[in-house]
């Protein structure tokens, strides 16, 4: 089921987690539900919309990520959030399930940094160039992921990652580059789906905000089955 679950809501922002399949903003000609037109419908409801108070995105989650998520309500908090998102959130985590790579040489060590550069296809699917690939000049952009490992099995990998850059698609190019696709991805040519759905959740949204300094912290866990595996 396409859904949200509303986590918190003041004058100037909402926190909301989204269900994998759920588009966050809709494009053009979009008929699809999405995490901003499910909320729009929410505070309908309520009685807390007005043409001065409606949800604008901030940020974006791929589709097929489910996890928590920030709107700001009015478009004067949209700027201030956009114009101060390295200073305002502090903390975001994802959780992911990653199958291992074929050749155990490539195996990563418990935590790490992946700084590889990202280009985009035609489809605007996200992969990192190989070095000396042929066809052209390639127009890459930075992207940084940390990651850490909480948990390994014989064909899976459970990881926990936060981002320096929000490049589109950049947790499933970068582990997909080192031989780690997400299971459920066939993007990036996984060969498994063991949970019907990618396997990627952005678990914790931690901010200061801007208008009473304090501190928010806002988790929802992966799905037990993911550490079961």
């Amino acid at each position: 089921m396409l859904k949200i679950e509303i986590l918190h809501q003041d004058q100037n922002i909402a926190v909301v987690c989204k269900s994998p399949g759920l588009l966050s903003v809709p494009y053009p000609g979009c008929r699809a539900k999405t995490a901003l037109g499910l909320l729009e419908e929410a505070m309908r409801k309520r009685g807390l919309y007005s043409a001065k108070r409606r949800p604008y995105a901030v940020h974006r989650l791929d589709k097929e990520t489910s996890g928590v998520m920030m709107f700001a309500l009015n478009e004067r908090a949209q700027k201030i959030i956009m114009d101060g998102w390295q200073r305002i959130v502090s903390e975001r985590l994802y959780r992911a399930v990653a199958e291992n790579p074929r050749d155990p040489k490539k195996t990563l060590p418990d935590s790490g940094t992946i700084d590889s550069p990202l280009a985009y296809n035609s489809y605007n699917i996200a992969y990192v160039p190989k070095p000396g690939a042929k066809g052209g000049k390639f127009k890459t952009i930075e992207a940084r992921t940390h990651y850490k490992i909480i948990a390994r099995s014989k064909k899976f990998t459970l990881f926990e990652l936060s981002l320096d850059t929000g490049r589109k698609n950049q947790i499933r190019a970068h582990l997909a580059s080192l031989g780690y696709p997400l299971t459920g991805d066939k993007n990036y040519r996984a060969t498994t789906d063991r949970f019907g759905r990618l396997a990627l959740h952005a678990r914790t949204l931690e901010y200061i905000d801007p208008w009473t300094k304090e501190k928010k912290r806002f988790e929802v866990p992966e799905p037990a089955a993911w550490e079961k595996l």
